[in-house]
C-alpha cells in the first residue's frame, strides 16, 4: 500500500550535523508508521562524508536527500545579516518554496531540536489560506526588550511573533504571495540585526499566520504550555545548548536521543570542553542581544521610523500615534480625526422617512451612484471583503433589528450593506445612523451620498433629536434594521473592540428587537496603498442574535444587551488574532 507523505527540511553544515542528528533520530523514532517521510537537507556544500553519516542513520519509511542552495544565495545581491550563534543556513528556509514548485505543503525544523511527538499530527494541521503555520515567540512574550522591539522596529505584535525555528510553511501561498521576492526587496531597505529572518518573515507574514499550540515548538529556556511529556518539540534556542551545560533545562531529555547516533562521543567531549570562559561569553552574547534589541528599538531610524519619514503619509502616521495616546489614556469615545464643521439640523430640514417625491429620486440616485463606487473600490482593490461568516444569523431574522458595527473607517458601512445585500431581504430597508455634521456639512459626492443613503442623523438641536428617536422606533417597529456605531468614535484601522455606549441598546430594548452584532475583523493585504499602509482585507462576523429579556427591567435590559454584544466581539476578536484583548 503506497503510504501519503510528508515533505520534511532541515537546514545546516558540517559544523552542526552531529546537532541535527540528534533531531533526526528523534523524529524518526515518534513518527506514525503512516507515512513515509522525505527529509530535505538544505546546505551550501556538505561534505561527502557528512551525507554518509546521514544516509546510515535512515530507517524504513524514511529517505533523505541534500539540496545545495548555493545558487539561490548567490541571487541575493545584499550581505545577509548575520550575529553571534547565527549563519547564512538560517535563511535556506526562505527558498523552500522555489526550489520545490510541485508542493504545496512542507515542514521546516531547525536543527537544535528534539522531537517527541510524532510530527504527522503538526504536519497535518489545516493552515487554510495562511502563509504558515507556527508558534508564538515566546522570547518576544517573556522578555519585554524584545517585545518592545518587536512593536517598535518591526511592526509587529509581540503577541503575533512567531518563532520560526518550527515551520509548516504552505507552499502554495507562499509563491503565491511571493514571499522570496519581498524578502529581496526587504533586504535592500534595511537589515535587521536582532533575529535577523525571524524579523524579515514576521514582517512579511503579518496577519497570514495560524497560531498552532505551543507545544510543538517549546523554547526551553522559558516556562512549558503544558506537562512536559506532552511537549511535542523541545527547540534549544539561543545560548541554552544541552551540549555545552550540564544544567541546561531538560538535559537528559536531549541527551537520550543523542546516546543513539553516532555523534556521542564528540557531543559529550565538547560538552567537557566548554570552559568558564566560553560560559562567560554566552552570558555577554545574550546580554549585547537585549542591549540591540533596546538600541534599535528607540533608534530614530529604525524600520517603522523610516517608513513614517519616508514611505507613509504624515497625516496616517499622525492619527496611529493618535490612537495609541487616547488608547493609553483610555479616550475611547473620542474622535482622532477631525470631522467636518457641523451646522445644526433643525426639525425642518430633515424628513426621515423620505417621504418627498423628490427625496425618494435623490435616495434612489444616491444609491445608484454608491452601488457604482463599491464595485470600483472592489475592482481596484481599494475595498477588499475577504469573507462574510454568519450570514445566515442575518437572513434567519424575522423581525427588525439593530446592527450594531465596530467603526474604522468611513467605507466600513459599506461592507455592511454589502452584508444586508447578501442577507436578500428586499422588503426590510437597510439604514445607517451618522453624525449631524456628516449630514449638515460634509462636502461634495460623499455629502450627497450623506444625505440621501438612508441615513439618520443625530442632531445637536433638542427638537430634532426628539424626531429622530421617534422616527428610529417606528423603522424598527416596521421590521427595518438600523446600524449604529455603538463604539461611538471612529478610529482608523483600529482592530480592537473599544468600549460600548447605550444608544444602540435603548432602541433594541425599547423595541423588542433584537441586536445583531457584527465585528468587522482585517488583516494585511499584499496591496500598499496610497497612503504607505496595506490596504486591509475584510471579514465580517455576523453573530447570532441577541434579544431583549421581557423578565428583566428596562435598564437592565440595556445592560445586558450591551455586555453580551462586547463580548461576542471580544470572543471574535481574540480568536481571530489569537491574542487576548488588552488595551495597553
Amino acid at each position: 500500500m503506497i503510504k501519503p507523505v510528508i515533505e520534511i527540511f532541515y537546514a545546516f553544515d558540517d559544523s552542526f550535523l552531529k546537532y541535527a542528528a540528534v533531531s533526526m533520530i528523534s523524529l524518526m523514532e515518534n513518527a506514525s508508521k503512516n507515512y513515509d517521510y522525505n527529509i530535505h537537507i538544505l546546505n551550501g556544500g556538505l561534505c561527502d562524508r557528512s551525507k554518509e553519516q546521514i544516509k546510515s542513520m535512515a530507517k524504513p519509511g524514511f529517505t533523505f536527500s541534500f539540496e545545495d542552495v548555493s545558487d539561490y544565495l548567490s541571487t541575493l545581491s545584499h550581505d545577509l545579516p548575520l550575529r553571534d550563534y547565527y549563519s547564512k543556513t538560517t535563511y535556506y528556509r526562505l527558498f523552500i518554496a522555489d526550489m520545490h514548485p510541485e508542493l504545496d505543503k512542507a515542514l521546516y525544523i531547525d536543527a537544535d531540536t528534539v522531537i517527541r511527538g510524532d510530527i504527522s499530527v503538526l504536519y497535518n494541521t489545516d493552515i487554510k489560506d495562511r502563509y504558515l503555520a507556527a508558534c508564538h515567540e515566546l522570547a518576544m512574550l517573556c522578555v519585554e526588550e524584545f517585545g518592545d522591539y518587536v512593536e517598535k522596529c518591526v511592526g509587529v505584535s509581540r503577541y503575533e511573533f512567531f518563532n520560526c525555528g518550527v515551520l509548516l510553511i504552505n507552499v502554495k501561498e507562499w509563491r503565491a504571495h511571493k514571499v522570496l521576492n519581498r524578502f529581496m526587496g526587504l533586504l535592500h531597505q534595511y537589515d535587521f540585526v536582532v533575529t535577523q529572518d525571524e524579523d524579515y518573515l514576521n514582517l512579511i507574514c503579518k496577519d497570514h499566520v495560524l497560531f498552532v499550540d505551543g507545544k510543538w515548538n517549546f523554547e526551553t529556556m522559558f516556562e512549558p504550555p503544558c506537562p512536559v511529556d506532552e511537549i511535542g518539540i523541545f527547540h534549544f534556542i539561543m545560548f541554552e545548548k544541552p551540549w555545552h551545560y550540564r544544567d541546561c533545562p531538560y538535559f537528559d531529555i536531549y541527551h537520550a536521543y543523542a546516546k543513539k547516533t553516532l555523534f556521542y562521543d564528540e557531543i559529550v567531549k565538547e560538552l567537557d570542553a566548554y570552559s568558564k570562559d566560553d560560559a562567560e561569553k554566552d552570558k555577554k552574547g545574550y546580554e549585547n542581544l537585549v542591549a540591540l534589541a533596546v538600541k534599535e528599538a528607540d533608534n530614530e531610524n529604525n524600520y517603522q521610523n523610516f517608513l513614517n519619514k519616508k514611505k507613509r503619509a504624515a497625516d496616517r502616521v499622525a492619527i496611529v500615534k493618535k490612537i495609541k495616546e487616547y488608547e493609553l489614556a483610555g479616550r475611547f469615545d473620542e474622535d482622532v480625526e477631525d470631522d467636518p464643521p457641523s451646522k445644526v439640523l433643525n426639525p425642518e430640514d430633515i424628513d426621515y422617512f423620505r417621504r418627498n417625491p423628490i427625496k425618494k429620486l435623490l435616495t434612489k440616485i444616491a444609491f445608484g451612484l454608491a452601488r457604482k463606487l463599491v464595485k470600483k473600490l472592489i475592482k481596484e482593490k481599494k475595498l477588499i471583503i475577504k469573507e462574510m461568516r454568519g450570514i445566515e444569523n442575518f437572513r434567519n431574522l424575522n423581525s427588525g433589528a439593530v446592527i450594531t458595527c465596530n467603526h474604522f473607517n468611513a467605507f466600513d458601512s459599506f461592507a455592511i450593506q454589502l452584508v444586508y445585500d447578501a442577507a436578500n431581504k428586499p422588503k426590510r430597508t437597510f439604514y445607517r445612523i451618522i453624525r449631524e455634521g456628516n449630514y449638515t456639512s460634509f462636502p461634495g459626492f460623499y455629502g450627497f451620498m450623506m444625505r440621501h443613503c438612508n441615513t439618520l442623523p443625530l442632531s445637536s438641536n433638542y427638537t430634532t433629536m426628539k424626531k429622530f428617536m421617534k422616527s428610529t422606533n417606528k423603522l424598527l417597529q416596521k421590521g427595518h434594521f438600523v446600524l449604529v456605531y455603538p463604539e461611538q468614535s471612529m478610529w482608523w484601522n483600529y482592530r480592537k473592540p473599544k468600549p460600548l455606549k447605550d444608544g444602540a441598546y435603548v432602541f433594541a430594548a425599547k423595541n423588542n428587537v433584537p441586536v445583531l452584532p457584527c465585528f468587522i475583523t482585517m488583516r494585511d493585504s499584499d496591496i500598499l496603498g496610497e497612503d504607505g499602509y496595506f490596504i486591509q482585507e475584510y471579514t465580517v462576523h455576523i453573530s447570532e442574535p441577541i434579544y431583549p429579556d421581557a423578565s428583566l427591567p428596562y435598564k437592565a435590559n440595556v445592560e445586558m444587551l450591551k455586555n453580551k454584544n462586547y463580548e461576542l466581539w471580544k470572543d471574535i476578536y481574540e480568536k481571530e488574532y489569537q491574542r487576548p484583548l488588552i488595551y495597553s
